[in-house]
């Protein structure tokens, strides 16, 4: 299993953005992407806590490995 990275919301969502979510709506700090059937809550922070990261790519459908070669994509 590859080690969760340590990154900010805006590279999360634009990783995001690579595997076809867009951006739907913001409240807050809170960014709400969406795929045809999938809705993913990011929050626009610094960085992101490993778990809440964890959650995040869990909920988009993905692999950490898919999520890393996303962010060095």
């Amino acid at each position: 299993m590859s080690k969760i990275p340590l990154i900010s919301g805006k590279e999360c969502i634009k990783a995001l953005g690579k595997a076809g979510f867009f951006i739907k709506r913001q409240k807050g700090s809170h960014i709400i992407g969406d795929e045809p059937f999938t809705e993913v809550v990011v929050p626009n922070h610094k960085t992101l806590d490993k778990g809440t990261l964890r959650a995040i790519i869990r909920q988009a459908e993905l692999e950490v490995n898919e999520f890393i070669k996303l962010l060095n994509n």
